[in-house]
């Protein structure tokens, strides 16, 4: 929120009592110190009237300062709070100089000037070099004259805000702050407020906010408020960012590195890392769109055509009118009208080998059959008054399911664990973000406020809990719009409601890169666009760009996304797609386990790979799946594409044409068809594929292919996963540099069959296309190089 009008002028009303002075220094002990912040006191009589704040500095972990700013200590905490995973690490208190207080977790140190009337505040790495700071007017609580909660005279109460303002360094570039549509860098006056909302994806408004955001110089910072927090990135002030909240404290930690690999590890080991999802998910979705008319025989046809055309599919998803109008937000039940045997159908669709999805959201329409007993037993959430809160959008006289409440939570999940026993093994938790901020009370008390944005993480955390105890652990999952921090431990996400252009299919991807930064590990976006019906071209160019995401959803509102709807040439290009992404199983699911166990998203932007090339920072058309493997998408009718590789040693290698190398540090122009993009291969890595799949729980060790394009510095082990089991690791293979032209292969275990590409000519292989081919069956394999 602004504050001030230019450089020297406050906005009409508003009144800033700025800390520069360090009146009281204390070490209550358990690592926290404790300060006193004052306006400067030039006279005695400057200690009246005047706001003081408290200040608690501590470590939840190491690398990691935690500052809590308090003005008014007397209100009552009424929640909700994140939960974070705190650990107690050493730090250190110590006097740099006798006006330079030093405060040490790990790498990071915060550096406080005590000087009288100097308050100044910098965060510091190892070498002394500045990450952030609090400098001059840069901690301050704001009063708006204009907004009075309390009107009673002398005692009349002042809206209030906590404000933090850090400095930003000439070079800097600010990522994240969740999935965010417009510009992929978080500056150039950028101004978000912390609020999901139901706004598509072409607006600042955003579903899943998340106070956190990755600085270029190495650091990132995240604001321990679940509520409502407005960020000010280079906007009131065009070398800072401010950050304010609404009451009376604010927290923050800033987090040390210093790559932007560590800064997510730490802040996902602060908030939750994402649970493993099952490997069936990452095949291909298909839906019945939003609002299209669709029933039995309708799913079916479907489903023949995929069959007669031989497209892989794993998943169907049944969305909105699954159930019957009026009722369906939510009843949980099917429209017996569209659905008179919905048991022996999902049976059915079991027998295909299909997945099943249904579409939820937490909302109880008035002419559900349960809007009465959530009325009656307390489950939905109240009006002050004491009755329910309901309106009149989407669904007549809907409630809203309180999650707060362990009954109503129960009560929820009765009625979706009747859906497993039917055979449903994920929900989409569709919606979470029109949620009421006033004139509403919750079960255990919580403060609407800060409910706003939290209550998608108990909605969707409550389904997850159905999925680990009625599905299983690692066998089904969640395909959610909304969340908030610590919401990537319930994966999936998807990117809401995008238009069918190329320019929102950019939008998409920029909103992707910004929730990956965000700690999101696994997301997805409608294919083809929401809203509207695609071209043929952008169908075909979007079915390349989903299916090298992490999970893939043919999904649209009014209009079916099927490909023969476009024409046969889809059908092949989808073909194509899907038979790439389920040969690129093995890869997938090691780079997904990693995602669990460090909190490395599957899909990347390329500054994040490369933070040392300084080209990468701005450039958000292009992406890394995983780690070895650079896309591009087409956003053209012309099949004309520009991307960037990043400098590296040794050359990169097109995934579909191995002659084709690229040098690093270079931008390059392209045409491709629609059985082409630009899929690089990076230098130095080794990827483990099964070519011969044709589904995603295909045996990983029939037919497995190591694709090497060196040159190979150091040891690599890959770990090989159950599709099975996901977060079980079937067998580890090494690859081994034994001096300057020889490496060695070690598989472990000898599978049936198992195969070499080397991106080069190699001794004692068969060069074809640019690749020598090495084949064998036993345990190790010596490659000599040319």
């Amino acid at each position: 929120m602004k504050f001030t009008e230019g450089m020297w002028r406050l906005k009409d009303g508003i009144h800033i009592d700025w800390m520069g002075n360090v009146e009281k220094i204390t070490e209550p002990g358990g690592g926290d110190l404790r300060l006193l912040l004052t306006k400067p006191l030039r006279q005695r009589g400057d200690t009246l009237n005047s706001p003081t704040i408290t200040t608690r500095i501590s470590s939840p972990a190491e690398d990691v300062i935690g500052v809590k700013y308090v003005h008014w200590a007397g209100d009552i905490d009424k929640g909700p709070h994140y939960e974070l995973s705190v650990s107690t690490p050493k730090t250190e208190v110590s006097r740099e100089s006798p006006d330079l207080l030093s405060y040490r977790s790990g790498n990071l140190s915060l550096l406080i000037n005590t000087e009288k009337n100097a308050f100044q505040a910098r965060f510091v790495d190892n070498d002394g070099e500045k990450l952030t700071s609090h400098s001059f007017r840069s901690v301050g609580y704001v009063t708006d004259e204009k907004k009075a909660p309390f009107e009673d005279g002398l005692f009349r109460e002042r809206q209030g805000f906590m404000l933090a303002e850090f400095d930003l360094g000439v070079h800097e570039h600010l990522y994240g702050l969740g999935e965010r549509f417009g510009p992929f860098v978080k500056k150039c006056s950028f101004t978000p407020d912390m609020s999901n909302e139901d706004g598509g994806t072409s607006s600042q408004l955003a579903y899943k906010n998340i106070p956190f955001y990755i600085s270029s110089k190495g650091y990132g910072v995240f604001v321990n408020h679940p509520g409502l927090v407005s960020f000010e990135l280079q906007s009131e002030r065009t070398t800072r960012v401010n950050i304010s909240v609404p009451g009376e404290n604010i927290e923050y930690f800033v987090i040390y590195g210093p790559t932007p690999t560590e800064i997510l590890q730490k802040y996902t080991a602060l908030t939750g890392r994402p649970a493993v999802p099952p490997a069936w998910s990452y095949n291909l979705w298909l839906t019945t769109s939003f609002t299209t008319s669709y029933d039995e025989k309708t799913v079916t046809g479907f489903l023949d055509g995929f069959r007669d055309r031989k497209i892989p599919l794993g998943t169907f998803h049944f969305d909105c009118f699954w159930m019957k109008g009026f009722q369906q937000w939510c009843d949980f039940e099917f429209d017996p009208d569209m659905f008179p045997d919905a048991a022996g159908f999902l049976a059915r669709l079991k027998q295909r080998g299909l997945n099943i999805c249904v579409w939820i959201n937490p909302y109880i329409a008035q002419e559900s059959a349960l809007f009465e007993e959530g009325k009656k037993q307390g489950y939905l959430v109240k009006r002050t008054n004491g009755g329910v809160w309901q309106w009149d959008n989407w669904q007549a006289g809907m409630g809203l399911v309180d999650f707060t409440n362990p009954a109503a939570c129960e009560w929820y999940k009765g009625h979706l664990s009747r859906l497993v026993k039917m055979g449903v093994t994920a929900f989409k938790t569709d919606f979470g973000e029109r949620i009421p901020r006033k004139n509403i009370t919750y079960f255990d008390g919580s403060d609407p406020e800060r409910m706003h944005n939290y209550y998608t993480h108990l909605f969707n955390k409550t389904v997850h809990e159905v999925i680990l105890t009625d599905v299983g652990p690692t066998q089904g999952c969640l395909f959610a719009r909304s969340a908030t921090a610590g919401g990537q431990q319930f994966p999936v996400h998807w990117g809401g409601d995008c238009e069918s252009t190329f320019e929102a299919m950019a939008e998409t991807l920029r909103g992707g890169l910004s929730a990956s930064l965000s700690g999101l590990g696994f997301w997805a976006h409608d294919i083809g666009g929401f809203e509207g019906t695609p071209s043929p071209a952008l169908y075909k160019r979007w079915c390349q760009f989903g299916l090298l995401s992490s999970h893939s959803r043919l999904h649209g509102s009014s209009s079916y996304r099927v490909p023969w709807q476009y024409d046969e040439e889809s059908c092949d290009v989808l073909r194509d797609c899907v038979n790439r992404k389920l040969s690129l199983m093995p890869y997938l699911l090691k780079e997904a386990l990693a995602a669990h166990r460090s909190g490395t998203p599957i899909m990347r932007p390329t500054f994040f790979e490369y933070p040392e090339d300084y080209n990468t920072y701005p450039v958000d058309t292009q992406y890394f799946f995983g780690s070895n493997l650079l896309v591009a998408p087409v956003f053209s009718e012309s099949g004309k594409v520009r991307f960037y590789v990043p400098e590296s040693e040794g050359t990169w290698v097109s995934w579909f044409d191995r002659q084709k190398h690229y040098q690093g540090g270079k931008w390059y122009t392209e045409t491709h068809s629609f059985f082409s993009l630009p899929l690089l291969i990076r230098p130095g890595t080794v990827t483990a594929t099964n070519p011969t799949a044709t589904e995603i729980t295909s045996d990983v060790n029939k037919d497995l292919e190591l694709i090497i394009n060196g040159p190979i510095k150091e040891k690599l082990v890959l770990d090989i996963v159950d599709p099975d089991q996901p977060d079980n690791v079937q067998r580890t293979i090494s690859v081994l540099p034994e001096g300057s032209n020889k490496l060695m292969i070690e598989i472990g275990e000898i599978p049936a069959t198992w195969t070499v590409l080397y991106c080069g000519q190699a001794k004692g292989g068969s060069y074809e296309k640019g690749v020598t081919k090495f084949s064998s069956n036993s345990p190790k394999l010596a490659i000599q190089l040319s």
